[in-house]
């Protein structure tokens, strides 16, 4: 029988220890074998120029390493950089990098398409093909930071990750978590839970779990205060209405001084009301948030529209005047549909 080769680039360090183990090998080779294969643009185990060659031809026989090599590159005017990467079964996934003057964010997608239909959002109309796996998920911030070491890199790499690209993070709860633990370890890419931000559209039963496993940062995207504007939007208040997702983000274990993120898309007419503002305040009482307004990226695939401004400062200011940090997301990446609620492979 042929033994079927593994990706080292899915596991953990405490999974790769482990696996080195019980190929009879010292337990400092899964510290050493991890430092190599995180490094961005690492692809051959021969590479590995501290690392005995038996142990490097053992391992070329048992295992492997997945790569992401971008398919296509788009730049925004604003400096904005999407990512289209065909997976190993020909499937499409894009992510964003959004550079800023002190830092750049990477927004990684988390499965191929998504199942929320959340009837304002291009990458809902793929429906769900299947998650991704922890080394697909890894495998686009390597990229990323190939890319920008390939172009000087401004010395700064990716500083932030936010899954809010393709697909609902917490149904693919396992291989997320995997990710981020691979992403958070030291000899990896040391990411710090304070630069990671997973966003849900509400996935009640995932949302503790999430905060007790990983210390990251919460995203919640509401985008309606009441339940019949809700339900319309966004299927799943259907299953896990707002009362049961505030009540989820009351009890978020969220670490001191953090915030949980509030992601409100104003839709003309929809839910921009001076009494939808007001409602959002009463409804949000006692959670720890900041409020992030994305004013709606117009696309001819539905029939919403973007808010004036004059609007969207008016509720903006009851916000503030409540007492809650508001801010307004300016939309980037628009012209070559990387903004917000625009991947769509």
């Amino acid at each position: 029988m042929i033994m079927e080769k593994i990706d080292l680039k899915n596991l953990t360090l405490p999974e790769l220890t482990a696996w080195v183990e019980s190929l009879d090998l010292k337990p400092f080779r899964a510290r050493q074998i991890f430092a190599w294969i995180h490094r961005p643009g690492f692809s051959d185990f021969g590479q590995m120029t501290d690392i005995a060659k038996h142990v490097r031809q053992l391992l070329a026989e048992k295992a492997y390493l997945s790569r992401l090599v971008p398919a296509k590159v788009e730049c925004s005017s604003d400096g904005t950089v999407k990512f289209a990467f065909r997976l190993e079964d020909g499937q499409l996934i894009e992510s964003v990098l959004i550079p800023e003057e002190d830092r750049n964010t990477l927004c990684v997608s988390s499965q191929v398409g998504c199942a929320m239909g959340c009837n304002f959002c291009l990458t809902g109309t793929l429906g769900f093909k299947r998650n991704l796996t922890a080394a697909e998920i890894v495998g686009q911030v390597d990229a990323a930071l190939v890319w920008l070491q390939d172009r000087g890199g401004s010395g700064k790499g990716v500083n932030n990750l936010v899954f809010m690209g393709m697909g609902e993070p917490l149904l693919n709860f396992d291989n997320l978590i995997r990710a981020i633990q691979i992403l958070m370890e030291q000899r990896a890419h040391d990411f710090s839970g304070r630069r990671i931000t997973v966003s849900t559209c509400g996935i009640v039963p995932k949302m503790k779990e999430l905060g007790e496993k990983v210390p990251v940062n919460l995203a919640v995207s509401l985008h309606a205060a009441d339940n019949e504007t809700r339900d319309r939007l966004m299927p799943i208040n259907r299953t896990y209405p707002l009362e049961e997702l505030l009540k989820a983000c009351r009890e978020y274990p969220l670490p001191p001084r953090r915030r949980i993120m509030i992601e409100y898309a104003m839709l003309k007419g929809i839910n921009d009301s001076p009494a939808a503002a007001r409602l959002l305040v009463k409804k949000l009482h006692g959670i720890r948030c900041k409020i992030n307004i994305l004013p709606y990226n117009a696309s001819p695939d539905f029939p919403y529209e973007r808010p004036d401004d004059e609007t969207i400062e008016a509720f903006r200011q009851i916000l503030r005047q409540a007492g809650h940090t508001t801010l307004l997301r300016s939309s980037r990446g628009s012209d070559i549909s990387a903004a917000c609620g625009q991947l769509a492979g």
